[in-house]
């Protein structure tokens, strides 16, 4: 049996009502779910804009009164469940941000007590699996029973290929420990940039996710909020005839499967950090060659060697395997300050 996903699009931010129901007269076009926009944009620096506020609500129930769209916004605090619920909103989501903060998600919960409404409940900025399973008790302890989960990638310091890592092991992880309860991807925060929404959802759908949410906006250059991640209703509708979906019956041995694509995962993490060691080794090169070192000393590599070592038979990883490994590491920043120190036009 097929699983269709469940999609839910609209733009990240709600901007103007031209811009809402231009966007959502696109998408009704097509299957959608549900129609999303950010009224209160909580952002990470002061200045940029914060989303239209509660005159947007209005524009929303136009759009779903117009185009028979179900309509969902993200919360952040009572304040804002209250103003949806008076609109009758069809579904809310609480943020990264927000379910970082125990305080904030217990505040949230409360002030739902009570009500029938689907609560979708993002990862927390910081890749902290209890953190996110809390946030659902905490709403399954206040009566909330329609509860679904978006993975959206975690925030990283490193400047790396997507916008947010996603960490896909963390949304397995959960998923093992609540194992009905529907999980969605957002490619949209994970990738940061377009072009790589197809990438991230196609995984998503091979890890047996239950659906898509993708920010979606009828300019999306012009957007006000996120535009590089965004993309057109056209555009959406086209990533979704490319999605290969698979029956469940196809997955012979969906273990196997997931193990592979975890090993992906850190394979492609390794290269980040290999390339990163690379870089400082580089710039140690140029030090040394500013100083007039040697390139190889002796006792300070034999150190770093043993204790490299040691670590990892402290992790039941073999003497011969960290041995070639770390040589193999050491011979490759050798020959890389070799470079620096042959290159005589260098600029440090």
């Amino acid at each position: 049996m097929q699983v269709t996903p469940k999609i839910i699009a609209g733009p990240c931010s709600a901007e103007s009502r031209e811009q809402v129901l231009s966007t959502a007269k696109q998408l009704a076009s097509g299957r959608i779910d549900f129609f999303r926009s950010g009224i209160w944009k909580p952002r990470t620096r002061p200045g940029a804009f914060e989303g239209a506020g509660n005159v947007a609500l209005d524009w929303m129930l136009e759009a779903r009164d117009k185009y028979g769209l179900k309509i969902c916004t993200e919360v952040a605090n009572p304040e804002h469940v209250e103003a949806v619920l008076k609109k009758g909103f069809d579904m809310v989501w609480v943020g990264a941000r927000s379910t970082a903060n125990p305080f904030t998600v217990q505040e949230i919960s409360e002030s739902l007590k009570g009500v029938d409404i689907p609560v979708m409940i993002k990862n927390p900025t910081n890749p902290d699996l209890k953190l996110w399973i809390g946030a659902v008790e905490r709403f399954q302890n206040n009566g909330i029973r329609d509860i679904s989960v978006i993975h959206r990638g975690f925030s990283v310091y490193e400047k790396q290929r997507y916008r947010n890592n996603p960490n896909w092991q963390i949304a397995l992880d959960l998923k093992k420990e609540l194992p009905n309860m529907p999980l969605l991807c957002d490619p949209s925060h994970i990738s940061g940039r377009r072009h790589l929404l197809f990438d991230i959802s196609q995984k998503a759908m091979d890890l047996h996710y239950d659906g898509l949410m993708i920010e979606t906006h009828c300019n999306p250059d012009k957007a006000l909020t996120d535009s590089k991640q965004q993309i057109s209703p056209k555009e959406l509708f086209e990533l979704l005839e490319k999605l290969k979906l698979r029956s469940r019956g196809e997955f012979m041995d969906d273990q196997l499967r997931e193990f592979r694509l975890e090993l992906n995962e850190i394979d492609r993490n390794l290269i980040d950090l290999l390339k990163k060691r690379m870089d400082i080794s580089e710039q140690i090169g140029s030090y040394k060659k500013d100083l007039n070192r040697i390139i190889f000393q002796k006792s300070i590599w034999e150190k770093a060697f043993m204790d490299n070592v040691n670590n990892a038979l402290d992790v039941n990883l073999s003497e011969e395997f960290a041995s070639q490994l770390f040589k193999l590491i050491h011979q490759e920043s050798i020959v890389k300050q070799s470079k620096i120190f042959l290159n005589p036009d260098e600029e440090d």
